[in-house]
């Protein structure tokens, strides 16, 4: 049932929401859905590769210490170039128009996802990762843009929040390929192909680019010269040079952070500490073929997680349309501290994670939807690409300190843990809920949240 409420249906009490989308409405949420339906499969590809890729180009076993430390390494350089790219698309998609650089996003990320395929090296490996890094980061805050700036102000918080929880069937998707490819090629060559379907997001370049129109509220800057005057990079002189812009970067930079730091940096691991645990339960249960086990019940984990995440998604719109955006982030932030780390803590067999990842999803991922919802709020046309993209992208290079941070937390710090054993979970574990305590900086900083529920968006 739908909660009525003044974000829900109009001054009259007779339309909801849905109902104030004309086609074209329609057509804009579709394609920006589709760009980021299509930045999360890529993101989840990632995730379920990312290990077997660097053990085949390593040569040695998945559990390795060597290979999970890596793989740390190459998530920093991931959330590295996304935060570069993020920050650059974001700046010309106020100055050039948000449709056109997201279909070059698209184009980047699709082009140097695929040449993963062709990595030697892992070295080679984390620079296409690199690459592809700086295509996905500019998707997010052009696609908010775009949705925010052309369906209607009732619609918009609903809107913003179905983006992300329609994310979830890209994330879906990708253990839907991971299954097909790997039933169809050996595990030290799977992985290439899983890349290589990274180059389908290039067909909606075409779409992108010539049926996608500029929202009218930028186009009106532009034929009265309003939009930021210079270089590409002139709306951050605009974002930073006005009081009111900059003490909301500071707010919806802190919120954005504490979420991708959490997944990013924490909940990306899950599924590394799953291989490891899952692996010593079925050897433990005398399983005659473990590492297919192992990787169906990664797969159900997964999916779990990602239902878990469409949910938590759904309600947090719901209440941040009904209660307000700072209670929506309070509840969600609340729950992934505690939810995740008990989570690391107390994971031991495929049946634990089933209901751990599922509760780890709604948890964790609610507040992308506040994301998407909140932070185009926050900023002027004309510099909302920016500031979205800016505050979104800039927890990449927090999630990639945090990866580093979580590699000398385990590789160092907690390694003692392992007593000698190089395939122990126990240092992931520690390092994991060590670094829970990033909710707490989301939860000090909504006090200082501007309250935006109802509001139209600032001009």
């Amino acid at each position: 049932m739908t909660t009525t409420t003044p974000e829900t249906v109009d001054s009259a009490g007779k339309r909801f929401w849905w109902q104030h989308l004309t086609a074209y409405h329609w057509f804009v949420f579709i394609v920006a859905s589709a760009a980021w339906f299509f930045d999360c499969l890529d993101q989840r590809i990632f995730s379920l590769a990312r290990i077997p890729a660097l053990a085949s180009l390593m040569h040695q076993a998945k559990g390795a210490v060597d290979v999970q430390s890596n793989g740390k390494i190459v998530t920093a350089c991931f959330l590295i170039g996304w935060g570069i790219g993020g920050l650059t698309f974001g700046s010309l998609g106020d100055k050039f128009g948000r449709s056109r650089m997201l279909a070059v996003s698209i184009l980047t990320y699709a082009s140097f996802t695929s040449l993963c395929f062709f990595a030697a090296t892992w070295q080679q490996f984390a620079a296409f990762r690199f690459l592809t890094g700086l295509g996905i980061g500019g998707v997010f805050g052009l696609a908010v843009a775009l949705i925010a700036e052309t369906v209607p102000t009732i619609a918009r918080p609903h809107a913003l929040g179905l983006l992300q929880v329609l994310s979830t069937f890209g994330n879906l998707t990708s253990a839907l390929v991971n299954f097909e490819i790997g039933t169809h090629f050996p595990p030290d060559r799977a992985w290439r192909w899983m890349f290589l379907a990274g180059a389908a997001p290039a067909l909606l370049v075409i779409v992108a680019t010539r049926f996608v129109r500029e929202p009218e509220r930028w186009l009106e800057l532009k034929r009265a010269g309003l939009l930021p005057k210079g270089g590409p990079f002139a709306p951050y002189r605009q974002l930073f040079g006005d009081p009111r812009w900059r003490r909301n970067v500071v707010v919806g930079a802190l919120i954005a952070s504490t979420g991708v730091v959490g997944l990013w940096a924490i909940g990306e691991y899950a599924t590394d500490l799953q291989a490891n645990i899952f692996g010593r339960y079925y050897r433990a249960q005398g399983v005659a073929d473990v590492n297919a086990q192992v990787e169906r019940a990664r797969t159900i984990a997964f999916v779990l997680n990602q239902l878990g995440a469409g949910l938590g998604m759904w309600l947090f719109t719901k209440i941040a349309a009904t209660a307000g955006r700072r209670p929506a982030f309070l509840l969600g932030f609340s729950s992934a501290l505690v939810v995740t780390v008990l989570v690391y803590w107390k994971m031991n067999t495929p049946t634990d994670a089933y209901w751990m990842m599922t509760l780890m999803g709604v948890a964790q991922l609610s507040v992308f939807a506040g994301f998407s919802i909140y932070l185009p709020e926050l900023f002027g046309s004309s510099v909302r690409s920016t500031g979205t993209s800016f505050c979104y992208n800039l927890g990449r290079f927090a999630a990639a300190g945090g990866s580093f941070f979580s590699f000398i937390l385990s590789a160092h710090v907690f390694a003692r843990f392992a007593h000698g054993d190089r395939t122990s979970p126990l240092p992931l574990r520690y390092s994991a809920m060590t670094m829970c305590a990033i909710f707490l900086i989301g939860l000090a900083t909504l006090p200082f949240a501007p309250e935006t529920k109802g509001q139209p968006l600032p001009e």
